[in-house]
């Protein structure tokens, strides 16, 4: 996806959070003034390949079947903590996305072993970007932003870690998506995360359209989330 097609969603998700457009520009130039390019041919080739795309809620370490999920895949794309508890049962990750929010030093160890982290900068996140981006491998650091595109640093879509992920997995051509360990109905996170779990499943539909293809975890909840996409994306999903 390029950010032409995205940018109506960013705009929306902008207005309904309150953002600072600017503030997300600021953040993406600090990451271009540390970051190199990162050619996506160095994620692999995931052509064909059912790849997972991890969430970190509770149900991916309490029930035994998500993790295997992660296990049975052909590539492993993790978002935040879900590195760390696949990590902690054998599972490998090819890819970590983040916003260097939770386990920065995880994500920074990953790099250094040459597993690529695509590492996200936006406007509340800057001290972050400042202080770990120079950590990692640069060889093995993708610095994405949620505003437009300058230098090493992408734009591929998504707005939360998790549909990130999967919005990389599709732009690298990944077969099929799976997601383990992902809840839209977690009853223990904020109010704000609540909402920003909203747009993550909003994103994803949009993506599975895209994709012609069916994710399980928005199964129940496809109607209320085209419902909300109609009006902002209408006309313009082009590719």
């Amino acid at each position: 996806m390029n950010f032409e097609t995205f940018e109506p969603a960013y705009e929306a998700i902008l207005a309904d959070f309150g953002f600072d457009r600017a503030a997300d520009e600021r953040a993406r130039d600090v990451a271009a003034e540390i970051a190199t390019p990162f050619p996506l041919n160095r994620l692999g080739d995931w052509r064909g390949e059912t790849v997972a795309i991890v969430g970190a809620a509770p149900c991916l370490v309490e029930e035994p079947d998500e993790v295997e999920t992660a296990r049975d895949a052909d590539a492993v794309v993790a978002a935040s903590t879900a590195a760390d508890a696949l990590r902690e049962r054998g599972v490998a990750v090819d890819c970590m996305v983040t916003d260097l929010d939770k386990n920065p030093d995880t994500a920074a160890e990953l790099t250094r072993e040459g597993v690529p982290v695509a590492a996200h900068a936006h406007g509340d996140n800057v001290p972050a970007v400042r202080e770990w981006l120079p950590r990692f491998a640069d060889e093995a650091t993708l610095a994405t932003t949620q505003a437009a595109p300058v230098g090493p640093v992408r734009n591929l879509g998504g707005f939360t870690d998790g549909d990130r992920a999967a919005f990389l997995a599709d732009h690298v051509g990944a077969g099929r998506l799976v997601f383990p360990g992902w809840d839209f109905d977690d009853p223990d996170v904020n109010p704000m995360k609540a909402r920003k779990l909203d747009w993550a499943a909003r994103l994803l539909r949009w993506l599975e359209c895209r994709r012609n293809e069916r994710f399980a975890v928005l199964d129940g909840r496809r109607e209320g989330l085209d419902d909300a996409l109609a009006p902002i994306l209408r006309g313009r999903d082009d590719r």
